[in-house]
């Protein structure tokens, strides 16, 4: 812009989701919406280019454009340099906030930072103002360009379908990843949110079944083992025939087998809990270990699980005996007297 002002922030990948999230931020932390913003040719935004200059988008980001009142201005194709500083602004905010590579376990959070470390930055003289003035006061000419956000912010998840499979999974990005559903939607259509970071499957009244971690690059499924456990500790007798047992580790497998039947439901049962208190992993650490002592009754398991993944303090060991407080020992007489005094003084007989 004119100031010469820029935010930056971060995203899992190059689709719609993460792009409409970041332009969301970034609005609702200025406070307005720029009344025009350049873009690249992405496939993500772009469909067709139109001879003539034209160009076809997507329809989501069409009704993106209306509901914030932007007009989309494309580039050229293979015409960098017809942005030249916003490329160069682009690299001047990988240097100086990218550099080292940042590490961090919340990436909301560390958006947050990034906008605030981007108005920190303009702090500092523009480059090419006669009178010197910083970036800060020449955004704020900017910003007072800017329209009103809309009072009802836009919905930037994907809204779709998918059908699932026989053991109630299903597919995206064109079969590259996997999610789990549940077993009570096997081979049937499930609704899904989708946003940048999640995978929400939904039922077909919109309630939430399950929430997965959207998978990028590599990572090719997601398994939510608390829907089928509770599913199949209902009706246990069916679990060599249902799938599931089928998808359990081998090491799970070998403990059903040798759980007696009576008591596989309760089992069942026992690893539902445990996967929703702390993950399937630990459920499964619990049934290696169990395997190991031939432990194959729920107590047991339970007993297992409290002794790993129990939230007990590790103590300090005691200190030498010279160092502990001394209590002083007060010697008791065991004199009845006083009671029969009190005892008569009451017309009671100790007699």
């Amino acid at each position: 812009p004119y100031s010469n002002g820029g935010f930056l922030q971060l995203n899992y990948g190059e689709n719609m989701e993460c792009l409409l999230e970041g332009l969301v931020a970034i609005f609702e932390h200025i406070g307005g919406v720029p009344t025009e913003i350049w873009f690249d040719n992405t496939r993500t935004i772009v469909t067709e280019i139109i001879k003539g200059g034209g160009r076809n988008v997507t329809e989501r980001f069409q009704r993106f454009c209306e509901h914030y009142r932007i007009k989309p201005v494309f580039m050229n194709p293979e015409s960098g340099w017809e942005k030249g500083n916003v490329e160069n602004k682009v690299g001047y905010l990988r240097r100086n906030e990218l550099v080292p590579v940042p590490r961090f376990d919340d990436l909301v959070k560390e958006n947050k930072h990034l906008l605030d470390r981007c108005e920190i930055d303009m702090q500092r003289e523009h480059y090419d103002d006669d009178d010197d003035r910083f970036i800060s006061k020449l955004f704020e000419e900017d910003k007072a360009r800017l329209l009103p956000l809309p009072s009802v912010p836009f919905d930037t998840a994907l809204y779709t379908t998918a059908t699932t499979d026989k053991c109630g999974k299903f597919t995206l990005d064109a079969g590259k990843h996997r999610y789990s559903a549940s077993p009570a939607f096997c081979e049937s259509i499930v609704n899904l949110k989708i946003t940048s970071s999640d995978v929400i499957v939904m039922d077909k009244d919109m309630h939430e079944v399950v929430r997965h971690k959207r998978l990028y690059g590599n990572e090719h499924e997601r398994m939510d083992w608390l829907p089928y456990l509770t599913y199949i500790a209902r009706k246990p007798r069916s679990l060599r025939n249902s799938g599931i047992y089928d998808m359990m580790p081998q090491t799970m497998q070998i403990y059903m087998d040798n759980c007696e039947s009576k008591e596989r439901g309760r089992v069942l049962k026992v690893l539902a809990e445990l996967t929703e208190r702390t993950g399937f992993a630990s459920a499964v650490r619990t049934v290696d270990e169990a395997v190991r002592l031939n432990a194959t009754d729920p107590d047991s398991l339970q007993s297992l699980y409290r002794r790993t993944y129990a939230d007990v303090p590790l103590l300090p060991p005691l200190e030498n005996k010279v160092l502990l407080p001394q209590q002083k020992v007060i010697p008791f007489r065991n004199d009845l007297k006083m009671l029969d005094a009190a005892l008569k003084k009451g017309g009671v007989s100790n007699g």
